[in-house]
């Protein structure tokens, strides 16, 4: 019996016809089923975003557990983002050729052997290697999750599916800060890495149950693909490297932070000059480097520096001034229910011709949220930010599923142009989240240190201000400390320490401002990139009335 060709075309219904090669066809199902799909595609998405979210929301407590410096241990969730940037280069070309039922899993069965092995990671070098492992195989978890929630709806709420599916994994970070210091009580960095197993296995228990309809299969791979990955992984990965250290390890005083930006603009230049001369390109150049994508590429990655304000703005003054997770619950809460509100409103609201609107509203919430956290004090907690967090997080979700169905739309007319877009999509998101942090770091700590300068320069005894506080600590101490030289000495080192303080508050403050000014500087682009498409439309409008009333004129005269 002759085997059957699995790259043939098959034939489908109207409504089950897959949109894109490698991606499932979508045959009806019943409402027990399409629940079921939905829950798993839930689970997916938060499965594969908490594996990075626990291990970024608890780096201190792993600082201590396996005794590394500040330095050493920011590389585990450094090489978890450079092998997620560096994979998605070849998924989309895997779904395409092996199909989704390999796809789907080969990459689960990965991700729990890899979960597992982690369980044996004793020290950092093999935490490392095995959260490089982690990048690679969780990246393979985001597209699943979305292929699932679109099963679970019907056509018309496709678009639906695609926000929940997209947005749920913005749901992460502020769930891992909600519930990881009672993972950490089990057996400290174990207790994160088997709660990150178990949810594996269940995901994929029920992956196993509730396969994904099948889909086309095409021959994607070309042996070029392989070169241009070979030299676009590293040098994505150097990239990803500096900008995760830049700001730990200070931009201008560590050599081996040029050499690797130097190393990685050779690899990914090479990379982008040997696509753009295929015939048949991994990376299609010439479409990245139009205009349009290119104005998409930008807003997505201010959208991202400023969304950093969250993590590396709010969350960390929190911690500066002395906040654990514990104590910060209620403000994860918060950044959850704006997401939750962010996807819900998005799912309500998108429409394919109103895709840039949800853009603007997000930037006008985040500029209203970085302005009212621009009020801090060093009296400020985590209740007092309620609000403006739950503003970005509402804005974090609202935005995300317009910005891809702005470049989907090409897409689906030319789909040799998906991975492309995958690369681009998923560079903007890594990499404007690190390069966020790192300008907002890099911001905070350079304005602490001006700051600092102004408040030592009016520390003098000569100012009575200085004096009497001075004379409060020194009474403060003054049962504690017998010796009256110890004494003033522990005095000045506590002015110290909260001039330390107040420097640090006053930086952060600068620091929301910045993002603020970001926020803004992207909406009047966007708002003038929106005023000036709708004047040529209005303008070529009137001009195409003016052709058909002077074609009418000079039909009625040759009539006459």
């Amino acid at each position: 019996m002759a085997r059957r060709n699995p790259y043939a075309a098959r034939e489908w219904l109207p409504h089950e016809k897959p949109m894109l090669p490698g991606s499932p066809s979508t045959p009806l199902h019943s409402t027990p089923k399409r629940i079921a799909f939905g829950l798993i595609g839930l689970l997916i998405s938060l499965t594969g975003a908490l594996s990075n979210a626990l291990v970024t929301a608890n780096l201190t407590n792993l600082q201590g557990t396996f005794g590394a410096y500040s330095n050493e241990i920011a590389w585990l969730p450094a090489v978890y983002v450079m092998g997620n940037i560096s994979i998605n280069l070849l998924l989309v070309k895997f779904r395409q050729q092996f199909g989704l039922r390999v796809f789907t899993e080969a990459f689960l069965v990965l991700y729990v052997l890899v979960a597992f092995f982690h369980l044996f990671a004793n020290d950092l070098a093999s935490a490392i290697i095995v959260r490089t492992a982690h990048g690679m195989v969780g990246a393979a978890l985001s597209s699943l999750g979305i292929y699932y929630q679109i099963q679970a709806w019907p056509a018309k709420h496709r678009m639906k599916a695609l926000v929940i599916g997209l947005t749920a994994s913005q749901l992460a970070i502020p769930l891992a800060r909600l519930f990881s210091s009672e993972l950490l009580q089990l057996d400290e960095w174990r207790g994160l890495y088997l709660f990150e197993l178990g949810l594996a296995l269940i995901a994929l228990g029920c992956v196993l149950v509730v396969k994904l309809p099948p889909g086309d299969r095409i021959k994607a791979f070309e042996k070029m693909d392989f070169v241009t990955f070979i030299l676009l992984a590293p040098g994505m990965a150097l990239l990803c490297g500096v900008l995760s250290l830049g700001r730990i390890e200070w931009w201008f005083t560590t050599p081996w932070l040029g050499i690797c930006t130097a190393i990685a603009l050779t690899l990914i230049v090479a990379a982008f000059v040997i696509e753009h001369n295929r015939r048949n390109p991994l990376i299609n150049t010439r479409w990245i480097s139009s205009g349009m994508m290119i104005r998409l590429g930008i807003v997505m990655i201010m959208m991202r520096i400023v969304l950093a304000e969250q993590n590396t703005g709010a969350i960390g003054f929190l911690q500066q001034i002395g906040l654990l997770n514990d104590q910060m619950r209620g403000l994860a809460l918060a950044i959850i229910s704006g997401v939750i509100v962010g996807i819900v409103a998005s799912a309500l609201t998108i429409k394919p011709t109103h895709l840039n609107w949800p853009i603007v509203t997000s930037l006008v919430v985040m500029i209203i949220a970085s302005l009212m956290d621009a009020q801090s004090s060093p009296l400020t907690r985590g209740n007092n930010m309620y609000f403006s967090q739950f503003l970005l997080g509402f804005g974090s979700a609202f935005f995300l599923a317009p910005a891809l169905l702005i470049g989907m739309g090409s897409v689906v007319t030319q789909p040799k142009n998906l991975v492309s877009f995958v690369v681009l999509f998923g560079m903007s998101q890594n990499l404007g989240g690190l390069i966020g942090s790192a300008i907002l770091g890099t911001f905070q700590v350079w304005r602490e240190k001006y700051h600092s300068s102004l408040l030592a320069d009016k520390l003098s005894l000569l100012d009575p201000n200085v004096t009497e506080r001075l004379n409060q600590y020194n009474a403060l101490y003054n049962n504690l400390v017998g010796d009256s030289v110890l004494r003033g000495a522990q005095s000045t080192s506590q002015l110290q320490t909260v001039a330390t303080l107040q420097s640090n508050v006053l930086a952060y403050n600068d620091t929301y401002l910045l993002t603020a000014a970001l926020a803004l500087t992207t909406l009047m682009w966007v708002l003038w990139r929106l005023t000036r498409r709708r004047f040529l439309d209005w303008r070529q409008a009137k001009y195409n009335r003016r052709e058909q009333q002077l074609a009418a004129l000079q039909e009625r005269t040759e009539q006459q």
